[in-house]
């Protein structure tokens, strides 16, 4: 059973969220907050297994509720968001605070809300089953600049390390499972046919619950001086794309952008898929250039990771294949094609992982090259590229 509080100032969002919550089999209400100040006071009382949060309420708003939370009481948080510029930037640092994901305020009716019910609900459980941890390391006034440890030097020679999980209390008991190894590996000289300055590379990387945090991670231990380009998918929704590029840029060495069509990839610059579409890389006269599309959805997901990846694929062993935390399956197909062709594959290892979805699909098929904790795995991305 997920015990759930809802924050939120509207008596209409709370009550349709409280029933919706009622009528499944694995919720419990305990109880519902009218502000950051009430849904703190609430958390410390019943000690719930997640917690919906609005993020503009009075007396206290969601962000500054999440801070001391995260400090305080950590426990999974998902954030109410509405699709304005406004709400898209806030959301962006609501998740980079902490929160685990988000859902939109599609309009004021209950109609529009039985619209998205389903995802609500998957998000929800999603998030209840999440390692949370507090971040006391974080300055409250400074935000997400704090974020990113450096990466640590990656060992010269292949070798299996058993790590034992990050100790936490689950919100909902777990079996045990065995426990999947570190995966360290330095390339081997002589193996790859690509070229050793890096120049002719490219990566691809995909991520979806948890990424916008561990983004921060992974691009801010890039360089400036890459020198090929980073291509990224990240299930959000259209603008919040675009929020999470300008962040990025704002805290990253490397330049950070929202994706456009027809952009020529250049070496030391990051590109993220915008929400809606989905984004390939394809050979023009001056080396590379993206080409959105609207084609349809792959299962529910325009970006997907796969249709990057397996538009990546006709660059054999100059591609470098990076996935992160999310929910599902996306980009499993797509890198086992890349590794098939001779591209290098890395993936975020089980213990940092928001959701250990995505990176099991891939680890599981036995083709990830490397395994790693989220801050091994920039200096990993430099050393691929490099060989």
């Amino acid at each position: 059973m997920i015990r759930v509080l809802v924050a939120d100032d509207s008596a209409f969002m709370r009550m349709v969220l409280s029933d919706m919550f009622k009528k499944q089999s694995d919720f419990e209400l305990v109880d519902t907050a009218r502000n950051g100040k009430d849904a703190i006071e609430k958390v410390k009382k019943y000690n719930p297994d997640l917690l919906t949060m609005d993020i503009n309420m009075p007396v206290m708003d969601g962000l500054q509720a999440l801070k001391i939370i995260m400090k305080e009481c950590p426990l999974p948080v998902v954030m109410c968001s509405s699709m304005t510029k406004e709400g898209a930037d806030a959301t962006i640092q609501a998740l980079a605070l902490g929160a685990v994901d988000f859902i939109n305020k599609t309009g004021g009716s209950v109609s529009a809300i039985d619209t998205i019910e389903t995802e609500i609900l998957t998000k929800c459980r999603a998030a209840a089953s999440t390692k949370i941890k507090s971040r006391p390391g974080m300055s409250a006034a400074s935000g997400a600049k704090t974020f990113g440890e450096t990466p640590r030097p990656v060992m010269s020679r292949r070798v299996d390390i058993p790590v034992r999980k990050p100790v936490f209390t689950p919100r909902q008991a777990q079996p045990a499972a065995q426990e999947q190894p570190i995966k360290r590996a330095a390339p081997v000289m002589g193996v790859r046919t690509g070229s050793s300055d890096g120049r002719n590379k490219i990566v691809v990387l995909g991520t979806s619950t948890g990424g916008p945090k561990a983004l921060q991670v992974v691009v801010a231990g890039l360089p400036k001086d890459l020198p090929c380009g980073v291509l990224i998918v990240q299930h959000m929704p259209p603008g919040f794309t675009k929020s999470l590029a300008e962040r990025l840029n704002e805290i990253c060495q490397i330049s950070v952008k929202e994706a456009e069509n027809h952009d020529i990839i250049e070496a030391g610059h990051v590109y993220i898929a915008p929400g809606n579409y989905h984004m390939t890389v394809v050979p023009c006269q001056q080396g590379r250039e993206i080409v959105l599309n609207q084609d349809p959805p792959l299962g529910t997901l325009r970006p997907a990771a796969d249709v990057l990846f397996k538009s990546a694929v006709r660059f054999g062993s100059d591609v470098v294949s990076v996935i992160l935390t999310g929910m599902g399956q996306d980009g499993a197909v797509g890198m086992k094609e890349i590794k098939q062709a001779g591209g290098y594959i890395i993936a975020e290892h089980e213990s940092t992982c928001v959701v250990y979805g995505m990176p099991k699909a891939v680890v599981d098929q036995g083709i990830a090259d490397e395994v790693l904790p989220l801050t091994e795995i920039a200096s990993a991305i430099v050393r691929a590229v490099k060989h």
